[in-house]
């Protein structure tokens, strides 16, 4: 009975034994099974939240492809259309131009005729007080006695003749005067135009600046809307701007080369700033002429230094300076006042003149050609005009009105000035003309004058800038000497072609003989 009731206890504690067992076993195996549906889930999420991302990233750079050809597509077109608009604009200015062109030339055709109408009223009043003169001519030498019809026809005649050639001398004097005024005012307007078609290469390179720009959408900004901005700068500088099909490139055209620089140092300020208008335009241009004469006052100074010459006015320093933008038959004037200094100090030197007196009369011997003054007195005139004001050496003063035989001179130093000048200005190679051309020049112009009836010599001076005509005295009166320099001068402009302008002088001198025995 007890080993019954001990296998009963051994088998109950047995089975309390492995149900604890089961139990705990059980336990065990739903907490590893509850952590590893967890770690599934939460690796779920983690793929999730990745797939997520991946999707959003491809569906933002999708979107941001679509955006960049949107863009370039929408900026071809804004170019495209850029393009169109600032080409309608250059033919719109184009347009306005010769409208204005072909009003101005209206307006000067208005004025010739009118001219015409009131110098034909002069001759008919001329005519008609004619006609009176000679009524009471005739009825004073019918009043005289003792001459014959004929003889008082013959007296009448003769004083008629002599009349007419004093009257239409003089009208005709009087008519070539009120042209040349009128060409020396339309002279300026013309020069332009006939140097951007005609000149040869060395001409434009004289007349032009070319300007880079960073792209052709800077033409339209020059421009500017109606054209208002090309218009403000051309007439604030004075200076012509050239916009065409060229790429990227803008043309400054004027014959003055001091504003044409100023314009474009200007031009090329506003293009690096970016700031185009009106008001923008004239406050650059100002400060950039500022700028200018601040520059071309060191140019003169330094010049004036280099050749050891001191005590000379600012005013005349400023324009001496100057004559670096300036040039003659394409010869560099501030080179040319250099190099003739120079030689007149050489000279100077050899014959034991005064040096830096010489030096200072060569290098302000051209200072007229500086000045924005135009009439009919020379650049050799006002210059020493411009000198006498500034109290300079008379001797100065005399080099540069008579180095161009205007005047005689005072001093051996004038003839080393006009010595030099005529070396600078006339050895091959200075004035852009070989040698060959050169001669061939003067011997044209000597024999075109030669040619003409009454003449005697011819001789062709001042490297061709004036042509001195001596004639027969038996054959050639005072009148007819006007008559045939006007033909020389047409002669000349027909059959040659020459830069700047040629002076004919005709030359009637009368000399009579006699002998005592």
């Amino acid at each position: 009975m007890e080993w019954v009731i001990a296998l009963l206890a051994g088998i109950f504690v047995g089975g309390g034994i492995i149900f604890i067992y089961l139990k705990t076993t059980s336990n065990k195996t739903l907490l590893n099974a509850q952590k590893t549906a967890q770690s599934i889930i939460a690796d779920a999420e983690n793929e999730l939240e990745t797939l997520k991302k991946e999707k959003l990233i491809e569906a933002e750079e999708e979107i941001f492809d679509q955006k960049q050809r949107l863009e370039s597509e929408y900026e071809k077109r804004n170019s495209h259309l850029k393009r169109i608009e600032t080409s309608l604009d250059e033919k719109e200015v184009d347009v306005d131009r010769k409208v204005a062109m072909v009003e101005s030339k209206e307006q000067e055709v208005l004025e010739f005729e009118k001219t015409l109408k009131d110098r034909e009223s002069q001759v008919v009043g001329k005519k008609e007080e004619l006609d009176r003169l000679i009524a009471d001519e005739l009825l004073k030498l019918e009043e005289i006695s003792g001459l014959t019809r004929e003889e008082a026809r013959d007296t009448l005649l003769k004083d008629m003749e002599e009349e007419a050639r004093r009257e239409g001398a003089r009208l005709s004097q009087g008519i070539i005067d009120q042209a040349t005024l009128e060409a020396n005012r339309r002279a300026r307007e013309i020069v332009v135009q006939a140097i951007q078609q005609t000149a040869a290469e060395q001409s434009v390179e004289a007349t032009v600046s070319v300007i880079t720009l960073p792209n052709d959408d800077m033409k339209g900004r020059i421009i500017g809307r109606e054209g208002r901005n090309i218009r403000a700068f051309e007439l604030i500088t004075g200076v012509d701007v050239i916009i065409d099909d060229t790429p990227e490139i803008v043309v400054l055209s004027s014959y003055n080369s001091y504003r044409r620089e100023i314009a474009k140092l200007a031009l090329e300020k506003l293009i690096t700033d970016g700031r185009i208008h009106p008001a923008r335009i004239e406050e650059v241009v100002e400060k950039t002429g500022q700028e200018m004469k601040e520059s071309v006052m060191e140019i003169g100074e330094q010049t004036l230094l280099d050749m050891g010459i001191h005590g000379v006015a600012p005013e005349i320093t400023e324009i001496l300076g100057r004559l670096k933008y300036r040039t003659s038959y394409g010869q560099n004037v501030l080179n040319h006042c250099k190099e003739v200094a120079h030689l007149c100090g050489v000279m100077a030197a050899e014959l034991g003149l005064d040096v830096r007196l010489a030096k200072r009369a060569g290098i302000l011997h051209d200072i007229g050609k500086g000045l924005d003054i135009h009439n009919e007195s020379g650049h050799a005139a006002q210059g020493a005009d411009l000198l006498k004001k500034h109290n300079e050496n008379p001797i100065v003063i005399n080099a540069a009105m008579a180095h161009h035989d205007e005047k005689e001179a005072s001093s051996p130093i004038t003839l080393l000035v006009m010595a030099a000048d005529k070396i600078s200005g006339s050895r091959p190679g200075a004035r852009r003309e070989s040698l060959e051309t050169f001669i061939k020049r003067m011997q044209e112009l000597e024999t075109i004058a030669q040619d003409c009836d009454g003449v005697e010599k011819s001789y062709a001076i001042q490297a061709g800038r004036e042509v001195r005509v001596i004639v027969e005295t038996e054959k050639v009166d005072d009148v007819n000497a006007r008559e045939l320099a006007r033909d020389i001068a047409k002669k000349i402009q027909l059959n040659i072609e020459f830069p700047g302008q040629i002076k004919v002088s005709v030359i009637r001198e009368y000399r009579a003989y006699s002998y005592a025995t």
